[in-house]
């Protein structure tokens, strides 16, 4: 059955793997391992990258950038006004044509590389010139939206720079990392601090926490010395710790090649989703006594004691890893969102301390004779309690599947329900096999079945579906854009921005009891807050730009913009209440 968990399991990486890899596409090659190391971009400050000199000469008034080599301004962002200090008048001009670029916020656009020339003829009052522009790198990181200002001294013939005025970040743009809390400009202390708390959160998360009591469950289990024990909480520390370094290390590749992604980013491919449901299937059905799947993996009685009984420790660390992946606990988006903006080093140290939290409580079991003393007597007992954590898993199964139908519809849904069942029937021949006197009949039976399974994971319709046209507003709220963004807050309506993901658990529970409650909503009406929801479900670069520009490197994220063009987002924590959303919607 080892062999069966084996296969499983490297199915669960592999399709997930090949998906995510090809979208990077060939055009951007993936960095070498040695490179994560040592390759951080190393972005120019804006003034170089988009160096701009203004020269006037007589009655005309040339602007000439110049662009460094891997940076572009994009044309239809610049616009240009003249007037004086009292103020200015918007100047329309036939620009230059650029270099045709498909750009991931707004599609088929031009861009300027290299040299721009513009030229402009202010009337003989104009005191004032007011250039506004927005450039990206092609490495992948978006200033923000730039504002410069230039004073005209038609009498000395020349024309200086004056301080800009500050504007609000864009929601397209990466700024620089947001301040950890408790401290200003960041830290690495903190975030270590953040995400450790924000791990040791994830075990109570109904992710985990069917795979944490099944360890547990093993060390009541366990007899011994209590030198055992610390030895099984070693090894499943280090498999956690393992295991976020390793999908944190893809990640970083993944970006490093050009990919918008960010964590949980895995679930996000439906071949991923679809091998969590055969694994969840398989364990509920060895829990539940058709198979013995669930002990080489967990470890039963004496089995602890041997090899692979160590084994399963470190495994069931990379396992509660996998199925934590779509959690979020509070502390942990900040500590992340903070470490995807650092260099590779530290980001994989942050999540290191992330698996260290996790772990953490589980290692100080089996580290404390007397918590150990306290853990019930082995007995009868533990079979129907480990039959009992079959259900979870299975439930966990279905709205997986549900998941799956939200990302590639009902056809995929329909397919991995049939190969459950067809997983079923292999296991339930294997079992028949050790029975049976000949049994190469059930083991071939067992065979095809299983090559059944893994065969729907390369079918089409586990493809993402792609994103279609926005839907007509409903239930109160509208797809998020950012030019839909852009337009309510140029006239200044309130806008609530929720991002979200149909597998991130916390999401779901917070759209169904805080901001579906009626309070909640009866605000959004009197107030006339416009919801936009962004869903992240699938992968998608303009969510994905708009998580890392407020410090967060996955979902959910929770934005609500007061009235007025120049208010500043209010970032909500991660759990919501109703109260907490009421507060978050008063006056500063």
């Amino acid at each position: 059955m080892s062999r069966i968990l084996s296969l499983l399991l490297a199915c669960l990486w592999l399709p997930f793997a090949a998906h995510a890899l090809a979208g990077a596409g060939s055009a951007l090659p993936i960095p070498q391992p040695g490179a994560l190391l040592t390759e951080e971009p190393d972005f120019l400050p804006v003034e170089r990258a988009y160096a701009v000199t203004p020269e006037l000469a007589g009655e005309r008034l040339l602007l000439r950038w110049r662009i460094a080599d891997g940076y572009y301004l994009y044309r239809e962002k610049m616009r240009f006004a003249l007037g004086s200090e009292a103020g200015t008048e918007p100047v329309a001009l036939a620009l230059p044509p650029g270099e045709p670029y498909e750009d991931a916020f707004l599609g088929h656009t031009e861009v300027y590389r290299g040299t721009l020339d513009i030229v402009l003829a202010p009337d003989a009052r104009t005191t004032l010139l007011e250039v506004k522009s927005q450039g990206c790198a092609d490495a992948g990181l978006c200033y923000p939206p730039r504002t410069q200002r230039f004073l005209i001294d038609r009498a000395a013939g020349s024309v200086a720079e004056i301080a800009a005025p500050s504007r609000r970040t864009a929601a397209n743009t990466l700024p620089a990392p947001a301040p950890l809390p408790g401290q200003t400009g960041g830290g690495l202390l903190w975030a270590i601090v953040l995400a450790a708390l924000g791990g040791m959160i994830l075990n109570l998360m109904p992710c985990v926490f069917p795979v944490l009591s099944l360890k547990v469950l093993a060390v009541a289990a366990k007899g011994g010395a209590p030198g055992g024990k610390a030895l099984h909480g070693g090894l499943y520390a280090a498999g956690v710790v393992a295991s976020f370094v390793a999908i944190a290390a893809l990640l970083l590749a993944l970006r490093g090649a050009g990919e918008a992604i960010g964590w949980g980013f895995h679930l996000q491919s439906p071949p991923f989703v679809a091998a969590l449901v055969y694994l969840f299937v398989a364990m509920g059905l060895g829990l539940s006594g058709l198979s013995n799947l669930g002990s080489g993996l967990m470890g039963r009685g004496d089995a602890l004691t041997r090899s692979g009984g160590y084994a399963g420790s470190f495994f069931t660390g990379v396992l509660a890893t996998v199925v934590a992946s779509p959690c979020t606990a509070p502390f942990m988006g900040s500590a992340l969102g903070w470490a995807m903006t650092q260099d590779t080093a530290r980001a994989l140290t942050v999540f290191a301390a992330l698996g260290a939290g996790m772990a953490a409580p589980f290692v100080a079991l089996t580290l404390s004779p007397a918590l150990l003393a306290r853990l019930p007597r082995p007995g009868a007992w533990m079979d129907g309690f480990k039959q009992l954590l079959a259900f979870p898993l299975y439930a966990a199964a279905v709205w997986l599947l549900w998941v799956l139908g939200n990302q590639s519809g009902v056809n995929a849904m329909a397919a991995v329900a049939g190969g459950s069942v067809l997983l079923a029937l292999s296991l339930w021949c294997l079992e028949r096999a050790k029975l049976a006197r000949r049994p190469l009949l059930p083991r071939a039976l067992a065979t095809l079945a299983a090559a059944a399974v893994l065969a729907v994971l390369a079918t089409p319709v586990m493809e993402p579906r792609s994103a279609g046209p926005a839907v007509a507003a409903r239930d109160g709220w509208e797809p998020y854009s950012p030019h839909r963004f852009e337009e309510l807050r140029a006239r200044g309506a309130p806008v609530f921005i929720n991002v979200t993901a149909d597998w991130c658990i916390t999401c779901l529970a917070n759209e169904r009891f805080a901001l579906s409650s009626a309070a909640v909503r009866a605000a959004f009406a009197s107030e006339g807050i416009v919801y936009l929801k962004g869903d992240w479900t699938n992968s998608d670069p303009v969510l994905t730009r708009l998580l890392q520009a407020h410090g967060r490197s996955g979902v959910p994220l929770y934005l609500y913009y007061p009235p007025g063009d120049g208010a500043e987002a209010r970032i909500l924590p991660q759990l919501l209440t109703p109260a907490i959303v009421l507060e978050a919607l008063g006056p500063a």
